[in-house]
């Protein structure tokens, strides 16, 4: 799930944002306990490893990410897509499943991965400005040998933030 609003901000200012966000939406994202389903979908290579990633690119989309799903596919994942490129943060608040989380660059640049625990809110931030985040199940990127600055392709092909 995303805590940032898409420039660069501080983990405690970025918390902030999505709670303010939480009490602005009502009942839209936050009051449903059931994972997003309707997202649009993208098709994603890491070397050689096809990825089917929802797309979450709306504020609303982002906040709730993958909270209360249950369970992903082998190569199912979600990505993130922002509006600029700025340090992103994410934290796990509601999400059942452990996940991982590469964050990307513009050029599809992989510029550091982390390790995600379910129902946490501990943040994971990027090192540098980012245009995208990829959630895919735990240790998913360690097993296929994805590590930074590997580039992913078909990013380039993701509708764009609104």
């Amino acid at each position: 799930m995303l805590i940032s609003c898409g420039r660069a901000t501080s983990p405690r200012s970025s918390l902030l944002a999505v709670v303010l966000l939480g009490l602005l939406l009502g009942t839209n994202a936050f009051a449903s306990e059931s994972p997003q389903t309707n997202l649009p979908r993208i098709q994603l290579t890491a070397g050689l490893h096809l990825i089917r990633a929802q797309v979450a690119n709306t504020m609303e989309t982002r906040a709730k990410g993958l909270m209360f799903t249950k369970s992903m596919q082998a190569n199912e994942g979600m990505l993130f897509v922002f509006d600029v490129p700025a340090q992103q943060c994410m934290w796990m608040k509601n999400t059942l499943i452990p996940l991982s989380v590469a964050f990307i660059d513009a050029t599809g640049q992989i510029s550091n991965i982390a390790e995600m625990q379910a129902q946490s809110e501990q943040t994971h931030c990027s090192t540098r400005p980012v245009k995208y985040a990829l959630e895919m199940n735990s240790g998913w990127f360690a097993s296929k040998g994805v590590r930074p600055e590997q580039r992913l392709l078909g990013i380039d092909q993701a509708p764009p933030a609104h």
